[in-house]
């Protein structure tokens, strides 16, 4: 788990390094197998490793940059998910984590204007690391594919887009907004 103190000290050496901070993309995510089931199978272990990750390094890194942002009139863009604003089976902690981190998005704008815009991405199935296995089981792929009007995984390069169009001039009346980059996923 982040500690606050790590986390500020890292931000400050950025801001040294760079000169400052302008845009902050939290993009951590986790959905490890003790985090998966029926909710009376779920680990709690494995709930609080979610949400830690998800949820509270989300929440810790766009508070160490705050000044910093604040000062550049910067940007925050949360990334969760499809989970954030449908349920999933199966998948409690990274549903309610991600649901926790447009929550967090709605509210941090609403704190943070005029100076700071907050934004959210919710990708869909996107074709990394994390979606590996689904990708490699036959009837899960199907399944995703099946329902997503796209019809396949997002390269992650569709999911970059959106961000940088987020952290640029061209969204400067865009806050506490939450775009869904999802192949049509929750369109549903």
């Amino acid at each position: 788990m982040a500690e606050p103190d790590d986390v500020e000290a890292l931000f400050e050496r950025v801001a040294a390094d760079c000169g400052g901070v302008d845009v902050v993309v939290n993009n951590a995510g986790i959905n490890p197998g003790a985090a998966l089931g029926s909710p009376e199978r779920v680990d709690p272990e494995g709930f609080d490793a979610v949400a830690d990750v998800n949820l509270r390094g989300a929440f810790l890194c766009a508070r160490a940059a705050a000044e910093h942002l604040h000062e550049s009139g910067g940007s925050v863009i949360n990334v969760a998910s499809v989970g954030g604003l449908v349920g999933l089976p199966r998948q409690h902690p990274y549903v309610a984590s991600k649901h926790g981190l447009v929550g967090l998005t709605k509210s941090m704008a609403l704190d943070w204007a005029p100076d700071v815009r907050v934004n959210c991405l919710a990708p869909g199935y996107v074709a990394t690391d994390l979606t590996e296995d689904l990708r490699d089981d036959e009837d899960l792929r199907e399944s995703i594919v099946d329902r997503t009007p796209l019809d396949r995984f997002a390269d992650p390069e569709e999911v970059a887009g959106p961000a940088v169009f987020l952290a640029s001039d061209a969204a400067t009346y865009v806050t506490g907004a939450t775009l869904a980059v999802d192949g049509g996923w929750t369109a549903r």
